[in-house]
């Protein structure tokens, strides 16, 4: 049983409330953005409840909607971090946030689901994403074109370590002359520096796939970097992907005891 079949299991069985948590931003583009993936996983999955909050600067909070869920008596929930790495708010804010509501909310479970990324499912989307800025180049064109992969960063070895077996999967997987990381923040090499070093090792076309959901200060930091450096293409954010949306629903399903899908979802 796929985890959509489960979503439209007889309303019986208590499927756990899917609470998608975000980062949140100032810029009004992630807010819509994650909007727009909150409503694909909510159409791949139209018997469960699906609801969104947001750590900081976006409402709601994470702790508002909970407080709306237990008032309707809705107590079985799943949260699922919208966050592309297990970093330090997969570990840390986002536990510290859901444990508090559950000290405050009598007979609030919520279970904290694994995060959608890195996942070789998203290179579907990051390729998507990439053709959608290739102006026609040939496949022999597009083989040849250097890619960086540029995440939003962290201080932690090993996200950035998972980021970097995510672009080498890719590089094998596509056949392509390089892929490479770059971060926004917290760890080198930023985009442009690695945009430069793939032109210096005589890489002609240089594309920048940014591997964040949303837009925002980081994205715009990604984009910024490789205008600077004179990247050839820079795809846009992976926002309401079907990947993305695909893995969401899994990660539910593994928290919420649900039987996992053996294939790619359609979208």
């Amino acid at each position: 049983m796929s985890p959509e079949a489960a979503c439209r299991a007889p309303a019986g069985r208590g499927r756990p409330v899917l609470l998608l948590v975000a980062h949140g931003s100032r810029d009004p583009r992630h807010a819509a953005t994650i909007a727009a993936l909150t409503a694909r996983v909510r159409r791949r999955a139209p018997g469960l409840r699906v609801e969104t909050g947001f750590l900081d600067f976006t409402v709601p909070g994470v702790d508002q909607v909970l407080a709306r869920l237990h008032t309707e008596g809705e107590r079985d929930v799943v949260a699922v971090p919208l966050l592309l790495s297990h970093a330090f708010h997969a570990r840390t804010d986002i536990p510290a946030v859901l444990a508090a509501q559950e000290a405050r909310l009598p007979g609030l479970a919520v279970r904290q689901a694994d995060v959608p990324g890195p996942d070789p499912l998203l290179l579907g989307a990051l390729e998507r994403r990439l053709a959608g800025s290739s102006a026609g180049l040939s496949p022999a064109q597009w083989r040849e074109t250097g890619v960086v992969l540029a995440s939003a960063g962290s201080s932690d070895p090993g996200a950035l370590a998972a980021v970097g077996r995510l672009a080498r999967h890719w590089r094998l997987a596509s056949g392509r002359c390089a892929v490479r990381t770059a971060f926004a923040s917290a760890a080198p090499p930023t985009t442009a520096d690695a945009v430069r070093a793939l032109r210096a090792d005589g890489i002609r076309r240089v594309a920048v796939a940014p591997f964040v959901i949303a837009p925002g200060r980081l994205p715009d930091r990604i984009l910024a970097g490789a205008r600077a450096a004179g990247a050839d293409l820079v795809a846009p954010v992976l926002g309401d992907a079907p990947e993305l949306a695909a893995l969401v629903l899994r990660r539910w399903a593994a928290a919420a005891g649900a039987p996992r899908a053996d294939r790619l979802l359609a979208g």
